[in-house]
């Protein structure tokens, strides 16, 4: 786990930057500096290319990582980060000529509940080519291990750049109109800095000759486009639903309770940028006795420090709440949900990283399809009955119900299972946790209350963790910082 534990702490900490000034920007900039309907607008313009990204990268970021420790020449190598390159291209051309030709009744299907979306639909395709483009680039540097610049990028670049844009909004540099372009221009901007980086790593040689296991490559591309749209559908569709059936000032309060809540699943996507290239390298060497290694520390040590973020975004909404916006504090109900689904997730370790560079993929294509369609009708059911809590709800369920068919899924095939009884001993300490620290307030202003109660939780946690040494991992990287041995 040396690899894994160092690029992981140097992304985690990269991405908690990113999510603190996210947090600046979510919970304070965006709610003073835009209207809640053009905050609203916002977040349903990057969703919607959020959920179109898989398809228009067309799974060569998948694929690039699945397949490059396979090829063992430097020809057939050059042959295929070749074909990575320009793969994506096979859908951005007819996407283009799609959105050009049928602009008009486009806009006019999406923007039915609100107007304010019809001007904005070009911006939305270009921010999904860029994300497309710049997850492949962060592809060829994962693939050579070099993964916290881009995690930097991916987390830190873009919210620095909104940052920046939103206080030009303030100032009145910039109008809504132009905030809203410069939004797309940082979003391309890091796409091509993005590319400058993975380029300097290792400069790519263009070499147009026949790839020998070319079919398998596209079958996995072409599958893999539904199997990434799922899981990104399953976070972000929902806000896409939200813009059909709600105002969209409400998406602006469901952003942000969508926000605290991803919080939680930060060190999860941190150490994803290198588990995703480990579990494809054992997988490609039939290690499997180091990939249920990889699965169970994965699994404890993200269990761990989602752990305690869950604790201390739980035990501090209601203080939270009190610092923004009254309106804001209608999406209680979603953070807990949502938190509840991120802190599963974290529990489950490298199994995405398993499933999506294993043999096995179909099932998580054929499996997500199906949820996919069940996430849409809960949707539909529920966000006219509850609103943003509706959809809080059915998101939750599809993630639960997904993660789980998952889980077993891996056992089956592969007889691993990341739980051990440390798992059943972390559970009960956040459980008591939860229930001793939930009602116990501090009578001072809510920032000097969530530090206090914060700080007493944290330093209770973290001693009960290293005490009973829930993990190997945890309890070394504390010796060696602290130098107790």
């Amino acid at each position: 786990m040396g690899i894994v534990a160092t690029q992981s702490l140097k992304n985690i900490i990269s991405t908690y930057l990113g999510f603190f000034i996210g947090a600046i920007n979510t919970l304070f900039l965006y709610t003073k500096f835009l209207s809640d309907s053009y905050y609203g607008l916002v977040g349903y313009m990057l969703s919607l290319a959020f959920v179109v990204m898989p398809l228009v990268a067309f799974g060569a970021h998948n694929t690039l990582v699945k397949f490059y420790s396979s090829f063992k020449t430097e020809a057939s190598l050059n042959s295929f980060l070749t074909c990575m390159l320009f793969l994506p291209l096979i859908v951005i051309i007819p996407i283009i000529g799609v959105t050009y030709f049928g602009y008009d009744s486009i806009s006019t299907f999406l923007s039915q509940k609100n107007d304010a979306i019809k001007p904005y639909l070009w911006h939305t395709v270009v921010v999904a080519i860029s994300l497309s483009y710049f997850e492949v680039f962060y592809a060829w540097a994962k693939v050579h291990m070099q993964t916290v610049f881009g995690n930097f990028m991916k987390e830190v670049f873009h919210r620095i750049g909104v940052m920046l844009l939103l206080f030009s909004v303030y100032f009145k540099i910039l109008d809504v109109s132009q905030f809203m372009f410069s939004l797309v221009g940082v979003y391309a901007l890091r796409m091509v800095v993005m590319c400058v980086y993975a380029f300097k790593i290792s400069q790519p040689r263009l070499v147009f000759s026949k790839i020998d296991s070319i079919i398998p490559i596209l079958k996995y591309a072409s599958l893999i486009i539904i199997a990434g749209s799922i899981a990104t559908i399953l976070l972000d569709i929902d806000k896409v639903m939200l813009g059909y059936y709600v105002a969209i000032e409400k998406i602006a309060y469901y952003n942000v309770a969508i926000f605290i809540a991803a919080v939680i699943a930060v060190p999860q996507r941190s150490m994803h940028q290198i588990l995703m290239p480990l579990s494809a390298q054992h997988l490609n060497n039939k290690d499997y006795k180091a990939l249920n290694t990889l699965y169970k520390q994965s699994s404890i040590n993200l269990f761990i420090v989602s752990g305690l973020i869950f604790l201390l975004i739980i035990l501090n909404i209601n203080q939270l709440y009190h610092i923004i916006p009254s309106a804001f504090s209608g999406g209680l109900l979603v953070v807990i949900v949502i938190s509840l689904a991120k802190l599963y997730d974290a529990l489950l370790g490298s199994n995405n990283a398993i499933l999506f560079n294993s043999d096995y993929y179909r099932f998580v294509l054929v499996l997500g399809v199906v949820l996919v369609v069940l996430m849409v009708l809960l949707n539909v059911k529920f966000i006219p009955l509850f609103g943003i809590n509706g959809a809080g709800m059915a998101t939750c369920l599809a993630i639960f119900l997904y993660n789980t068919l998952k889980l077993y899924f891996v056992y089956r095939k592969f007889k691993i299972w990341p739980f051990t009884i440390k798992t059943l001993q972390i559970a009960a300490v956040i459980f008591l946790f939860s229930v001793c620290f939930y009602f116990w307030e501090f009578p001072f202003h809510p920032i000097i209350n969530i530090s206090i109660k914060s700080t007493i939780v944290t330093l209770f946690y973290a001693i009960l963790v290293y005490k009973f040494n829930f993990s190997e991992d945890i309890t070394k990287a504390v010796k060696k910082y602290l130098k107790l041995n």
